[in-house]
């Protein structure tokens, strides 16, 4: 489910002050009822990229690499560490010296880092650079859960109409179909 932005905006992550000049897309509830301690099975889970997603999501997918390929949008020089700074550069040194987590399987995303309440992980390409933050909050009936906040920082003007134009997919198609994936993957997990 989706959630208002200040339900990440209003938890004192460590991003924060680590990406305060990326913009907070949206935000997502995830459906993995767990304990206080679940956060890192959750980043496991999700760093295997196991999984289906749906048709639809699968050609908006293809379409989307398909169209990097044929503009560069995705050639190493967009990627982080070349047009773009790793966030890994502003920790402060208890992020640094701790675990940064695992880099996903199935997207371009590289861990930045990994306590026990939260998890980043960030891509770049010449549209946008972008950080998947993952949050482990607690419930109103005394559980946890996930929570995903999708920060992105577009390249120019182009990013910033790139971002506009895929705003409407993501939100209908791709993020729902994504949190599913997510929850269908944690109760089997579970069973």
């Amino acid at each position: 489910m989706r959630l208002p932005d200040t339900a990440h905006t209003i938890r004192p992550w460590r991003i924060h002050a680590l990406a305060p000049d990326f913009r907070l897309e949206d935000v997502w509830e995830l459906p993995t009822p767990g304990g206080p301690g679940d956060l890192e099975r959750l980043v496991r889970q999700m760093s295997t990229g196991e999984g289906r997603f749906s048709g639809a999501t699968r050609a908006l997918f293809a379409l989307r690499w398909k169209l990097g390929e044929l503009f560069g949008w995705d050639r190493p020089e967009t990627r982080v560490g070349a047009r773009v700074e790793t966030l890994r550069n502003r920790l402060p040194a208890d992020l640094r010296d701790g675990p940064s987590g695992p880099d996903l399987a199935a997207v371009p995303f590289t861990s930045v880092y990994l306590t026990d309440t939260e998890w980043a992980a960030e891509m770049a390409n010449k549209t946008v650079h972008t950080v998947m933050h993952i949050g482990w909050v607690p419930g109103p009936s005394g559980g946890h859960h996930g929570q995903m906040a999708v920060l992105v920082k577009p390249n120019g003007l182009f990013g910033r109409a790139y971002m506009a134009a895929i705003r409407p997919f993501r939100h209908l198609v791709v993020d729902p179909a994504l949190v599913r994936l997510i929850g269908r993957g944690w109760q089997r997990r579970a069973s």
